[in-house]
């Protein structure tokens, strides 16, 4: 490290939470409860701290990645695929709670070596967007449900037929219920960008509170970031004398479902859309590929508009 600011990994477990403190640091374990989070936040701040890195881990990371940002201290949630790959590529094959909060921290150190740090983690959310994101969470949850009930309906035997349509229609009371109150929060905490990113035919509510929810670097990357970051970026396969074929890989997949389906809608109602698809389909290109594509100058409209704070206007983006 360039100083003395030490580079912490935090392994998090339901219980409890797995501390190192420098990459070479001893392990210490800690109750992840919010009397433990307390403590470690008042301690970290006593020290020069780096960066303190913690893996995505369904949610336990949360209140303890939460209350360390409270307490000023610079947080980063990590892809655990990521951590594991760069512990594979050290050697370490063994995995555990020390080992991995080890790992944690020499990721850590990396990390808070880049000058492009902020574009490489994912910034932590407010307590807006997690309860926003929250109630996303529970919709999808729902249509998931609704849609299992759905199939089940198609193939039942006639005596359950009036228990699975009953429940059928309580997931879709339940479920109109809580896009009215998403909508509801999206109007109170995001109403400016709510109201430009709708200016965007093929931009629906669901769209809308998706991307408000699950990109928060929305605007604040480049249209070749963002579109790496949610999976729809085109990426070589060349190898020597070899060239393949260039493939999507990565990303954030409920973004990337929603978005195909509103880049869908777009080549219907859309006049950017439409044109780019049309286009890209009289030049041969198969219809899969011109909706990533689509997908791709969809998003890179969005990111203007949340970039420029202006309603989408399509002659700038015809070209």
């Amino acid at each position: 490290m360039k100083n003395t600011a030490l580079p912490v990994g935090i392994d998090v477990a339901k219980d409890f939470l797995d501390l190192c403190a420098g990459p070479d640091g001893a392990v210490e374990r800690i109750a992840n409860d919010l009397e433990g989070h307390e403590r470690l936040a008042q301690r970290l701040r006593q020290q020069a701290v780096a960066l303190i890195v913690l893996e995505a881990t369904g949610g336990y990371e949360a209140a303890v990645a939460g209350t360390l940002q409270a307490a000023g201290l610079p947080v980063a949630i990590v892809n655990p695929r990521q951590v594991r790959h760069f512990a594979k590529a050290l050697g370490l094959l063994a995995k555990t709670d020390a080992i991995d909060a080890r790992v944690l921290a020499r990721f850590a150190a990396l990390l808070a070596e880049r000058p492009d740090l902020e574009r490489v983690v994912k910034p932590l959310a407010d307590a807006e967007r997690r309860e926003l994101q929250a109630q996303l969470l529970r919709r999808r949850q729902l249509v998931g449900m609704l849609t299992a009930e759905r199939q089940r309906l198609s193939i039942a035997h006639p005596v359950t037929r009036r228990d699975l349509e009953e429940s059928i229609r309580f997931l879709k009371k339940r479920l109109a219920t809580l896009d009215g109150e998403l909508a509801r929060l999206v109007q109170r905490d995001h109403g400016e960008l709510g109201r430009l990113l709708k200016s965007v035919a093929g931009i629906g509510p669901t769209t809308l509170v998706t991307l408000i929810a699950d990109v928060p670097e929305l605007g604040r990357l480049s249209r070749r970031e963002v579109s790496a970051l949610i999976g729809v970026a085109p990426f070589n396969r060349d190898s020597g004398h070899y060239r393949g074929r260039q493939s999507t890989w990565g990303g954030r997949a409920a973004v990337r479902k929603t978005l195909f389906m509103a880049a869908l809608v777009g080549t219907r109602h859309n006049p950017v859309i439409r044109a780019f698809y049309q286009r890209l389909l009289a030049a041969g290109k198969p219809k899969k590929v011109a909706l990533v594509a689509c997908m791709r100058k969809l998003l890179t409209i969005l990111n203007a508009i949340a970039r420029d704070r202006v309603p989408f206007n399509p002659a700038l983006h015809h070209a």
